[in-house]
Order: structure tokens, then C-alpha cells, then sequence
């Protein structure tokens, strides 16, 4: 007594297979997705590190331009530093 599947289906053996094979196919496939994403977002940072570069080189530079200015403001008794509030800004033609 031997039990065998009938020749036009296929064996356990070769449906395991199938099924394996077709597993793993889609095991890669989620892998291969899942990479790409992964290499976009690794891009993306990329491309902000050179952002943030260029405005860091920016910063830099003004840093090194504030640094090397000297004062030159002249302030006279009574006289503010403008921006401050205390700047008087004398009009032409007034009569005082």
C-alpha cells in the first residue's frame, strides 16, 4: 500500500518548494524596498549636511567680519548709540 499523489498534482515535496521559494522571493522584495527607502533618507541627510554647511560658512564668515571691525563710533557727551533710543537725529531747518 503505497500512497502517492496522482500524476497530475505535485508532490508535498515540490508544493513546499514552491511555497519556500515563493517566501523567500518576497522576503527579498520587502529587503530590496526597504534599502531603497533607506538609501533615500540617507540622501536626504546628505543634502542637508550640505545645507546647513553653506549657512554655517555664512555664519563664519560675519563672525570674522564683527571680529575685525573695530569701533568706530564716536560718541559725544549727551549722544546715544543709534539704534539704542538714546541717538538724538537733529532735522534741517529746525529752530531750536
Amino acid at each position: 500500500m503505497s500512497v502517492s499523489a496522482p500524476p497530475d498534482q505535485p508532490s508535498f515535496f515540490d508544493q513546499e518548494i514552491s511555497r519556500l521559494t515563493l517566501e523567500i522571493a518576497m522576503g527579498f522584495e520587502e529587503l530590496l524596498t526597504n534599502n531603497n527607502l533607506l538609501n533615500r533618507k540617507l540622501e536626504e541627510v546628505s543634502g542637508m549636511k550640505k545645507e546647513f554647511a553653506t549657512i554655517a560658512d555664512l555664519w563664519e564668515s560675519f563672525h570674522e567680519v564683527m571680529r575685525d571691525l573695530k569701533p568706530e563710533i564716536d560718541l559725544r557727551e549727551g549722544e546715544g548709540v543709534p539704534g539704542t533710543g538714546g541717538h538724538i537725529v537733529a532735522t534741517r531747518g529746525s529752530t531750536s
